[in-house]
């Protein structure tokens, strides 16, 4: 094992691709003579060439379309959105076009593309750049849609995600790039859609991904540890498929659920957890499944109405005394 970055744990991952596959290529603003927009991308140009990696002008709809048609004619793409925020410019490619076109040609077309890029908050970027998409993609049949939470997850869903025959969302955190984390020496992938257990643990579980985890959760099950409250922690890798089983096992075990999400509350993917848990889990909850999410407003310039607006430690705590019916 070695300690990297979160970055160059996503270089690997397509540095390691593309030398075994030629039809991979990145493409996307800034990847190739700047290294990218948060060097992600670093050396690639050097090593690739222009043909595999490709500078665009900034016009998203314009380049997803691009790689979409590239996908349809044996190529495998990687296209990178330089924040999510910014493929709303090119939603109706991704949605309309990327996640149906295998259906709609009746497996004549299949669809082996990455969509990657940063998402969420990422400090104060004003509202329409601190947004999280994620279960806007994880809504549509025909995605996938993959959230690591540290370098090792990185660079092993990335890889399974560029070989992946169907189009991946492979969304990653501004904030994360420069976090450090161990990762093996040898190639390694990690399955989609399932979940990691992070911590076993008899009293709570809770279940989140991306930043969420390293930011403030795995803090907040050390806070609870000191007040013997034993959480189980349940990282799920992939939003679009849900690892529900490993969610509802660890129920049966523990008897509560916190779910914490960075997006806004309503149609939520912890919305959605929530449904599945009480249809399939209900006569093992000890009391209501309880969600930490941002507040259901525009994100905020001030830092302090950031902070008010995000899931914090103190939030997180205080939920899961909640589900464990603890006052003080």
């Amino acid at each position: 094992m070695r300690e990297i970055q979160f970055r160059e744990a996503l270089r690997e991952a397509m540095n390691e691709e593309m030398r075994k596959d030629e039809t991979i290529f990145l493409m996307g603003e800034e990847v190739a003579e700047y290294n990218g927009a948060y060097k992600v991308s670093q050396g690639m140009l050097d090593e690739f060439g222009a043909r595999r990696v490709i500078d665009t002008p900034i016009s998203e709809l314009g380049f997803a379309g691009i790689g979409i048609g590239a996908a349809m004619n044996g190529l495998k793409p990687i296209i990178e959105f330089m924040t999510f925020n910014f493929s709303l410019v090119a939603i109706d490619q991704v949605i309309n076009s990327a996640a149906k076109m295998n259906s709609m040609s009746g497996g004549q077309y299949p669809l082996p593309i990455v969509f990657r890029g940063a998402t969420g908050n990422a400090g104060q970027l004003g509202a329409q750049h601190s947004q999280n998409f994620e279960n806007w993609y994880a809504n549509t049949p025909g995605l996938k849609v993959v959230i690591p939470s540290n370098p090792y997850e990185a660079k092993g869903l990335l890889k399974s995600s560029i070989i992946d025959p169907d189009p991946v969302i492979f969304m990653e955190s501004e904030l994360m790039y420069g976090q450090k984390g161990e990762v093996p020496e040898d190639e390694y992938y990690l399955e989609i859609g399932k979940a990691n257990i992070v911590k076993e643990g008899s009293d709570v579980t809770l279940v989140s991904f991306g930043k969420m985890i390293p930011q403030h959760v795995l803090p907040a099950v050390e806070e609870l540890k000191k007040e013997d409250i034993d959480v189980e922690l349940i990282d799920l890798r992939s939003v679009r498929p849900i690892d529900y089983a490993t969610i509802i096992e660890s129920i049966k075990k523990t008897n509560r659920l916190v779910v914490v999400e960075e997006a806004w509350p309503l149609a939520s993917i912890s919305s959605e957890i929530s449904y599945m848990v009480q249809k399939q889990a209900f006569d093992y909850l000890d009391a209501p499944v309880t969600r930490v999410t941002s507040e259901d407003v525009p994100l905020a310039y001030a830092p302090t109405l950031v902070e008010a607006s995000l899931p914090s430690v103190t939030k997180i705590v205080k939920a899961v005394k909640e589900v464990s019916y603890i006052t003080k």
